[in-house]
């Protein structure tokens, strides 16, 4: 039994951004870049499932939001295959979860985090909500969902979720060196006790923090995705990452491979 994932996240539809005075997210690339994705997945990758980690917008306006967000999320539909949204702390600045929901085309859920079976395996998408400058939580409500969730079944499962619930080491990170508040789960040690103690947990996935990472604790990888449009040059006019993950699971092993200007191969044996 195996299962092709296909991963893509922070794809940041709308104005370039700077920060610290350099360019870092060349977000003009971001529609292209999107739709190479797509093309490389309906013609060389052929997934079981297409997963969006989260931030398709760097949110402006309103009404520049909405256009923006769906546009991200038609591109995505593109590919032959299931599509699975993660909301991101950008896509829920001024887009209510009713609005994603809607764009997402899933009349049949009332909020943003909800679990799917898919090929013999589980998957949880959690919904990370992030107070700008301030913290990143899930909750004590979504914290009962997912032990219940959890509790209900004994399939290998894979979390979805667009911050990290691992301690990463942030040293070199552009973005968040010195502010683990912002991108790192508040309740990350509970959440974590609780994925291992559940003994179906295979692999959790996120974007967010703008690089490629893992951290394996207590036997669990945490596997951060790089964003598809980050500059990889010091400044203008930039080179983007174009990142995207190909992942196969199997009820004992998963196999990540990063593509785009930084590869990176990664296996994590159950068990191991």
């Amino acid at each position: 039994m195996e299962l092709v994932l296909g991963l893509v996240t922070d794809q940041h539809f709308g104005p370039e951004a700077s920060f610290g005075g350099k360019l870092r997210k060349l977000t003009r690339s971001g529609p292209g870049l999107a739709k190479a994705f797509v093309t490389r997945m309906n013609d060389v990758v052929k997934p079981d499932l297409v997963v969006n980690l989260g931030d398709c917008i760097e949110d402006e306006s309103l009404e520049a939001d909405r256009a923006r967000y769906a546009a991200c999320i038609n591109v995505l539909r593109g590919a032959r295959a299931p599509l699975a949204n993660v909301a991101g702390n950008h896509d829920t600045f001024r887009l209510t979860p009713a609005e994603l929901l809607a764009i997402w085309k899933r009349p049949d859920l009332e909020r943003l985090y909800h679990s799917f079976d898919l090929g013999g395996f589980h998957f949880v998408v959690l919904h990370t909500r992030e107070r700008k400058d301030v913290d990143v939580t899930v909750g004590d409500e979504q914290m009962r969902w997912l032990a219940a969730d959890l509790a209900a079944g004994s399939s290998p499962t894979v979390v979805l979720m667009h911050h990290s619930a691992a301690d990463q080491d942030l040293r070199g990170n552009r973005w968040f060196e010195g502010s683990p508040h912002i991108c790192l789960v508040e309740e990350r040690r509970a959440l974590r006790r609780m994925l291992r103690d559940s003994g179906r947990v295979l692999a959790v996935f996120n974007g967010h923090l703008h690089w490629n990472h893992v951290d394996v604790i207590d036997g669990l990888p945490f596997v951060t995705l790089q964003s598809l449009i980050e500059n990889l040059d010091e400044d203008a006019p930039g080179r983007p990452a174009a990142a995207h993950a190909v992942v196969r699971l199997s009820d004992r092993r998963v196999v990540v491979e990063i593509e785009g200007a930084e590869r990176a191969r990664y296996q994590f044996d159950r068990g191991a």
